[in-house]
């Protein structure tokens, strides 16, 4: 174990809906956790739309009265999430009023009609986004329509704590936003300084792995359908809402996992693999930021893309594991 293990310090924290476990190694200090998370607690305050107040929701407020002016911050991550619904991969910044009709995850989730689900989804269409570079203001066009960027937020608020902590010259650190995990620096536990990253079993509780990836620094996130779930009339529906049909997304898939070096890249690249629900044809030399992918299905199969099988390491034999060359 090399010196800068020898310091660590760690703190946990509740945001963005989750808990949040800040680490650090070596130099760091606690200000350099608690300064991590103010970040996330202001770019929480503009982005969220849990929330009656923020600038999303002024956003939201106005949908088809007028435009609003936003941040930088919140403006170019809009922007980018518009133009990643415009490409029809299955991710939507707009799918909010979907959501929250469904409101699985929440006591008051049900299966909604048929006709409340189609007037929604009139509400869906990124086209239907004004934005204006000049001013930094957007506009839905229509009454009810919600952006949501709760999708790549996680993502996007990773990747500036890591610029925190690599202006401070922090050699070392994980930034565990549930669900999302960011890995800065050398693994200061293992001598050839990669870190050891585990696939969550879908079917096991929390922290059981089907095998651990041996990475250099990168992000991790993982979409899934085995975390929330509503059971009614003898069916199960997951969280995952498809813009094309307004239900959840018909899939043979129990999750994804998409290694990067941008948190945010593996927040969109995640969301396009499992709506394509299976590896996708020249995606790592079409995607020079992403290292590899773990597609895990509801057969207890699992596909490696990317991944040497000398980078990984099987923990549960049960599941059949096949490498694919990209």
């Amino acid at each position: 174990m090399s010196n800068l293990a020898q310091h660590t310090i760690s703190k946990s924290y509740y945001g963005l809906g989750t808990n949040i476990v800040l680490t650090a190694f070596g130099s760091a200090e606690q200000r350099d956790l608690d300064d991590a998370y103010a970040l996330i607690a202001h770019y929480e305050d503009i982005l969220t739309v849990n929330r009656d107040h923020s600038e999303l929701m002024a956003v939201n407020q106005a949908a088809g009265q007028h435009p609003v002016q936003v941040s930088h911050a919140s403006y170019h991550l809009a922007k980018k999430a518009i133009a990643i619904s415009l490409e029809d991969n299955g991710f939507d910044a707009l799918i909010g009023p979907l959501v929250k009709l469904w409101h699985i995850g929440f006591d008051d989730a049900h299966v909604p009609s048929e006709a409340e689900i189609q007037e929604r989804l009139k509400l869906i269409d990124p086209h239907d986004v004004e934005l204006n570079d000049h001013d930094m203001t957007i506009f839905l066009k229509k009454p009810g329509m919600e952006i949501d960027l709760g999708a790549i937020a996680k993502g996007y608020i990773a990747d500036r704590i890591r610029d925190l902590w690599r202006s401070r010259d922090l050699r070392a650190g994980i930034i565990d936003l549930g669900g999302n995990i960011l890995m800065h620096g050398t693994a200061p536990k293992h001598q050839d300084g990669l870190w050891r990253i585990g696939v969550q079993d879908p079917s096991a509780k929390r922290g059981q792995s089907i095998l651990v990836a041996a990475l250099p620094e990168c992000s991790a996130v993982t979409s899934g359908i085995y975390e929330r779930h509503l059971e009614e009339n003898g069916q199960d529906y997951h969280h995952i809402i498809d813009p094309a049909t307004g239900h959840p997304r018909k899939t043979a898939l129990a999750g994804v996992t998409v290694f990067s070096g941008q948190s945010i890249t593996g927040e969109i690249e995640t969301g396009r693999l499992f709506f394509a629900g299976q590896p996708l044809p020249n995606w790592i030399n079409d995607h020079p930021d992403v290292m590899g992918a773990v597609f895990v299905d509801q057969a207890r199969h699992v596909q490696v893309v990317g991944l040497k099988p000398d980078q990984v390491r099987i923990i549960d034999h049960s599941y059949d594991v096949q490498f694919i060359n990209d």
